[in-house]
């Protein structure tokens, strides 16, 4: 068994989930950059449509019934947090897609395996092969199994959307509005590191670096509002 057999194979242990249609198994692994013309091999993308899809009502089902006096704004809030691209690339890094994943020579070696957006696809696209295969009540059970540490985890609003939090607590204090601005991109195009800044009016601002723009704003956000939340 070569090294990609094997880490499909521990995928399925963690994933608790056996394929008997391998090809749709690989089909789930198979990022769109593979092939070309006639002889192209499926891909994953119309398994990550309907896997988001799956993903969306398994956890929107699992909140209601969970919170059941929560608002419908703070239930979408969490939704939203919880199917986000980010959460599902580090539910695809404890699965170990990373390693599974078919790609062309060239992607690997510029590090798609560890791409967030490519993990995170083929982690809905696992969710939509075990519906296709097994029916909903599988992918259910595979979708509470992987995110019940975050269903379960201590829910702070802020941490779900600093930025609005961080806006709401300016517009309070009758604040100038928040600011974002970069100061710095490094690292090589598939691994790139962003750094910004937040600033509300003359307040010192808070520095954060992360993989992406977005990210970055979230996480300087809240260590700007962690930091004047504390002061206050």
């Amino acid at each position: 068994m070569n090294r990609r057999e094997q880490a499909k194979s521990a995928l399925e242990a963690r994933l608790g989930h056996v394929f008997a249609d391998r090809g749709l198994l690989e089909q789930a692994l198979t990022h769109a950059s593979v092939g070309a013309g006639a002889a192209k091999p499926a891909d994953n993308e119309r398994l990550e449509f309907l896997g988001d899809r799956v993903l969306g009502l398994v956890i929107a089902e699992a909140l209601s019934e969970l919170e059941p006096g929560a608002s419908v704004g703070s239930l979408s809030k969490r939704l939203h947090t919880l199917v986000s691209g980010e959460t599902c690339a580090a539910v695809a890094g404890k699965l170990g897609v990373g390693a599974a994943l078919r790609l062309p020579h060239g992607e690997t070696k510029r590090g798609a395996r560890a791409q967030p957006a490519i993990l995170a696809d083929a982690c809905e696209a696992l969710i939509a092969a075990v519906y296709l295969e097994a029916g909903f009540e599988a992918a259910r059970r595979a979708v509470l199994h992987l995110w019940a540490p975050l269903i379960a985890a201590r829910h702070d609003p802020a941490e779900v959307d600093p930025k609005s939090a961080l806006q709401e607590w300016a517009a309070a204090k009758k604040f100038p509005a928040p600011a974002y601005r970069l100061l710095s991109r490094t690292g090589p195009d598939h691994q790139p590191e962003f750094t910004l800044e937040a600033r509300v009016g003359e307040i010192t601002p808070e520095v954060a670096c992360a993989g992406s723009v977005r990210a970055a704003e979230k996480a300087a956000a809240l260590a700007l509002l962690r930091r004047v939340r504390s002061a206050s």
